[in-house]
């Protein structure tokens, strides 16, 4: 019997390339026929592994102080801490999900400046500090439904947008909020490298439609599990919007610019065929070369675990946001 090829099994088309290219340089000319040591040989297996506990590097992180509002807390399980933190995509810093938990120790993030910006009354200009101190924080426990058909649970520390859009005082030609990644090559690997970054075009931006941004659900994170956010989940600031593919969480934030027309997104302009502006969790809408219908829950298994689970409409949040979207026809717009 021939073995059923899960949807989180299929590596994009792009990401896989690159992956091929990395694979016979390291191997070299007529390596196909040669022995290769073990530790080669565990490393390149290593980038088609699933969900084995990856290494990650010690770090220092604050505890936080926030509060735990009831309507954001939930009886889900929560996906292993070492998961969340060890189990990434982040380009920046490599295409395996356990390099960013590997390479991300390069990120500095002591000195950073988020700047609000745009149709706004009162442009922003954000430190380290600000984010930290200047929002009252809270816990959030999210589901995370990644475009692979994988999925966590996740206990997000932070604000919600609303308050920090807020504070800058939209006009009224603000109709959407563009967001923009630290672009910083010498700290992040792929950004000067397409074997390293997945030839995607640098820095990473992201966008949402006001009302979007200004829903209740959507958050800006600063900490997972209680702590400080690792660097490798996008420290120090990301974006968490519930209802969407994971994609449209956009870590490490240094620019929010509010605009009157549609900003660009990194993944449609890299595959527009394949991954939409909006990017709503749907199960009736797969993606052009996987189903969307079920999802792999990442949980302790590692890599034969195989727990699979329906996937939800708007990943569970529709009584929250449907009317976000009521008359429009969520295939054309996916």
């Amino acid at each position: 019997m021939k073995k059923i090829i899960q949807p989180s099994d299929i590596t994009p088309e792009s990401v896989f390339m690159m992956k091929r290219r990395n694979l016979l340089r390291l191997l070299g000319a007529g390596a196909a026929g040669m022995m290769v040591s073990p530790g080669v040989n565990a490393g390149i297996f290593s980038w088609f592994s699933s969900d084995d506990k990856p290494a990650v590097p010690d770090a220092i992180l604050k505890e936080l102080n926030f509060t735990r509002p009831e309507a954001y807390q939930s009886d889900l399980i929560l996906t292993p801490e070492d998961k969340v933190t060890g189990y990434n995509n982040f380009y920046e810093f490599g295409l395996s999900k356990s390099d960013p938990a590997e390479n991300a120790h390069t990120l500095k993030t002591d000195e950073w400046t988020l700047t609000i910006e745009g149709e706004v009354n009162r442009p922003l200009t954000l430190n380290a500090d600000d984010i930290r101190n200047k929002f009252t924080a809270e816990e959030r426990i999210y589901r995370m439904r990644c475009v692979e058909a994988w999925s966590m649970v996740i206990p997000w520390v932070g604000f919600p947008l609303a308050a920090l859009l807020s504070a800058a005082e939209p006009n009224s030609r603000a109709k959407y909020v563009a967001f923009e990644t630290l672009y910083a090559p010498e700290q992040m690997p792929g950004q000067k490298s397409r074997f390293t970054g997945g030839g995607l075009q640098y820095p990473y931006i992201e966008g949402l439609r006001l009302d979007e941004a200004l829903h209740p659900l959507t958050f800006m994170a600063t900490g997972v599990y209680g702590k400080e956010l690792p660097k490798q989940n996008g420290a120090p600031i990301r974006l968490v919007v519930p209802w969407k593919y994971g994609f449209k969480g956009i870590k490490s934030i240094v620019k929010i610019r509010l605009t009157e027309s549609a900003p660009p997104t990194t993944w449609n302009l890299s595959a527009p065929g394949e991954y939409g502006f909006y990017a709503n969790v749907n199960p009736q809408v797969d993606h052009p070369r996987w189903s969307q219908a079920t999802e792999r829950v990442i949980g302790s298994g590692g890599l034969g675990r195989t727990t699979r689970q329906p996937t939800l409409l708007f990943n569970g949040y529709a009584d929250e946001v449907a009317d976000l979207y009521k008359g429009m026809d969520l295939r054309r717009y996916f």
